[in-house]
């Protein structure tokens, strides 16, 4: 009457006696059970809420304040995060990338990618190990590149749809205010300031790509 899981159990047990089998027993033991999707639909918990790439940030950041004997603060931590949001799917496809490991890898680097140079040389590596990326993949790499120059200048959200959006910044952002004004006062049809701290994108565009062209020229502009 046992499962087959109960007897991969016992057997796991049976053959752990070494110093370090408590560890070697879990991992057998999360290979029975199943690890979960981490990145799926069906996993749950704050992860899901947040995104993996967030996710990772705010652990790391909270492990390198322990380690210095600091208080973790993850409110703060949250609010210093710039959030590119344009609607489209960014991802590297599991049916390119068949491998969990692998692609978790990759998120990670992606998202800790210091500047748009280590951004080419990450997706001049994966073409050459996997072949051309995918659409999804390209968007994943774009979006990356535009939370780069959104961070740099203190942009905290950024929000654009095919019936516009909006960019949020942050109180101590450094974006050019004259450039902002000459923006809203030269298109007062697609800009507008909502509150003092939201500039509004008031026009349609269906196109992902465009709307990636245009935050780039906008975030370019109030960097200048």
């Amino acid at each position: 009457s046992m499962t087959g899981d109960a007897r991969k159990r016992l057997d796991a047990i049976a053959a752990l006696e070494e110093l370090g089998a408590g560890f070697t027993l879990a991992s057998h033991d999360l290979e029975i059970r199943g690890a979960g999707e981490l990145l799926g639909d069906e996993q749950s918990g704050e992860i899901q809420s947040v995104g993996f790439s967030l996710y990772s940030e705010l652990l790391s950041r909270a492990v390198s304040a322990l380690r210095a004997g600091k208080e973790v603060d993850l409110e703060g931590s949250l609010h210093q995060d710039t959030d590119i949001e344009l609607h489209t799917s960014a991802l590297i496809p599991d049916d390119w990338l068949g491998d969990i490991h692998t692609r978790l890898t990759l998120y990670k680097r992606i998202a800790s990618a210091p500047d748009a140079a280590a951004l080419r040389e990450l997706q001049v590596e994966m073409i050459d190990r996997f072949g051309l990326l995918p659409q999804q993949t390209k968007h994943l790499f774009e979006v990356a590149a535009l939370r780069q120059k959104a961070r740099a200048i203190g942009v905290r959200r950024v929000d654009f749809g095919e019936t516009g959006g909006s960019i949020e910044f942050n109180q101590n952002t450094s974006a050019n205010p004259q450039e902002l004004l000459q923006m809203i006062q030269r298109q007062p049809s697609d800009y507008r300031m909502q509150g003092s701290h939201k500039l509004r994108l008031t026009f349609d565009v269906e196109a992902v790509e465009e709307r990636m062209r245009i935050i780039g020229e906008i975030l370019d502009k109030l960097a200048a």
